[in-house]
């Protein structure tokens, strides 16, 4: 079909003889057009959508285990949250400890895992990375500050407890 055609189909007849003696925008010369194409959305991909796509390393780490440990860890949380409150966090700080590292990495896990899903390496090949990144060092950061309110402080559990009979 030609443009003259739709114009002339969707425009009132006034409206489509101006279009149509109006002549068409010149075409602009993208300067770097063979470096990089842009897609609304993302990158471009070398290869076509019927390539092979590449599979990471096979890993113990980020396989089955993981998935178990995963599991283990967000079940284990609640007998260990009820055993630390039923029992004080001071008279069992091991107990405590456990509980402040537990709850750090069940959070690493789970911001992993949306970073992961939305903002992969792949598709964002700085920002990726730096994320991912930036959260270990936050769980590094967290994993301290806990460490030193356990150790210097009163702990996890009877700060929650203060705060819960507030």
């Amino acid at each position: 079909m030609s443009s003259s055609l739709i114009v002339r189909s969707t425009l009132p007849r006034s409206l489509a003889h101006r279009a149509a003696r109006t002549p068409a925008l010149p075409q602009v010369a993208v300067r770097f057009a063979s470096e990089a194409t842009y897609v609304p959305g993302g990158p471009v991909y070398k290869g076509t959508v019927n390539d092979p796509t590449t599979f990471p390393t096979p890993s113990k780490s980020h396989g089955s285990y993981h998935w178990a440990f995963e599991r283990l860890l967000s079940a284990g949380l609640v007998p260990l949250t009820a055993a630390t409150f039923v029992t004080s966090g001071t008279n069992y700080p091991i107990l405590d400890g456990i509980l402040g590292v537990s709850l750090v990495m069940h959070s690493h896990i789970g911001f992993d895992a949306i970073f992961t899903d939305y903002v992969h390496k792949r598709k964002f090949p700085i920002l990726g990375p730096t994320v991912s990144w930036g959260l270990r060092a936050a769980t590094v950061g967290v994993l301290v500050g806990v460490y030193q309110f356990n150790t210097n402080d009163i702990g996890l559990t009877e700060l929650i407890a203060k705060v819960w009979s507030a």
